[in-house]
């Protein structure tokens, strides 16, 4: 008796299995992001490529959950090594990095290349993915097609991160923001580490064979480090993250639809895309408003230097030289343009005045602005 397949509709299981796929990579990105360590994401989601191939030479089965069991301790393993060399205080945990993700996942494509050539396990597939294919690997129970694979695999995989979460939530912002207050109150950092490093790697290997390595860091990095130039606040971040990682998931799927490009390249685009925008455009932490901030800085400071150059000058020898409307330029050595701002500005705000004889003068309100502005300037230096 044949297996009777019934798809809903491909469009609609790929962006169902891209916004479980986002989601569950986002709850421990977040934690990555927190903890500065985003690049460990793609150093596990690469090298758990070796863990997959020693399990299935172990095991000779693509399907085996050993593989998973296998990615998932090359993921820790990976952990391991990177802080033993980062400990050693040799060289920065970035390069450490840097040099243990090369060396083991080169050690898996090798492997790959020379054992399993007749196998389906790609490179290519492991890098990019092809999440376009993932409704065609069904879940048959009992010659009952009930949906595709990918869907239950990181359906469970997402129901394992939300307990993850809900059970070491204190511990994990605990550990993430204060360790040594966490080992105070009794905690582990120690075990709140690397379980949540395990979890990066279950996720990882997961997503793996639908989506592929590249879609999981962009998932993992993108949304969290979005939601973090939004709000400090840890629960609202985590929920930010995801609606950030949904929306590039869709978006993504729809942009490809419309250009008839990768589908997990496109997702990926979308999640790089919507961090620019958030990052020129938040209020606050935006480039837009940094610029602004610095913009103002800039011309309160020179006001200020500009009312202390004539304070300094008021009813000296100097004053009819130093603090007159035609002369002040040659003095303070600035743009002409730039100082009629000032003194536009300084006007408009009532610090000066300019008397009969065209010498500025300093109001109160002017005295008041430069004297308090200078002695915080001091007290920063």
């Amino acid at each position: 008796m044949g297996v009777r397949v019934i798809m809903i509709n491909p469009q609609i299981e790929i962006q169902l299995i891209a916004i479980i796929v986002s989601v569950a990579c986002v709850i421990p990105g977040v934690f990555l992001i927190l903890r500065r360590m985003s690049m460990m994401s793609d150093a596990i989601s690469h090298t758990i490529l070796l863990g997959i191939v020693l399990a299935f030479f172990a095991t000779h089965d693509l399907t085996s959950p050993l593989l998973i069991v296998g990615a998932a301790l090359m993921g820790t393993l990976t952990v391991y090594l990177v802080e033993v060399m980062h400990n050693t205080k040799l060289i920065s945990e970035d390069s450490s990095i840097g040099l243990i993700f090369p060396f083991l996942f080169s050690i898996g494509v090798i492997l790959i290349s020379i054992y399993a050539g007749n196998v389906h396990l790609d490179t290519d597939a492991v890098l990019l993915g092809e999440i376009a294919f993932a409704p065609f690997n069904r879940f048959v129970v009992r010659g009952k097609d009930i949906g595709p694979k990918a869907l239950y695999v990181m359906g469970s995989i997402l129901l394992l991160n939300i307990i993850y979460l809900f059970l070491f939530y204190k511990e994990l912002k605990l550990t993430t923001f204060d360790e040594k207050l966490a080992a105070v109150l009794g905690f582990s950092p120690i075990f709140i580490h690397y379980s949540l490093m395990s979890m990066v790697s279950i996720t990882a290997v997961g997503a793996f064979d639908s989506v592929g390595s590249i879609l999981v860091i962009a998932f993992m990095a993108g949304p969290s480090a979005s939601a973090y130039l939004i709000t400090d606040d840890l629960k609202r971040m985590i929920l930010l993250s995801i609606v950030i990682g949904i929306l590039s998931a869709i978006s993504g799927y729809w942009l490809s639809v419309l250009f008839d490009v990768s589908i997990a390249g496109s997702m990926a685009g979308m999640v790089g895309l919507i961090f620019f925008i958030v990052f020129i455009f938040v209020p606050d932490r935006g480039l837009l408003s940094i610029i602004k901030r610095r913009k103002k800085q800039k011309y309160k400071f020179a006001n200020i230097s500009f009312l202390m150059h004539i304070m300094n000058h008021e009813n000296t020898d100097m004053e009819k030289s130093e603090s007159s409307i035609d002369t002040i330029h040659n003095h303070l050595q600035w743009d002409r343009k730039f100082l009629n701002e000032i003194l536009s500005l300084s006007i408009e705000n009532k610090y000066i005045f300019v008397n009969e004889n065209g010498i500025i003068k300093v109001t109160k309100e002017g005295k008041k602005f430069a004297g308090t502005n200078y002695c915080e300037l001091v007290k920063r230096i």
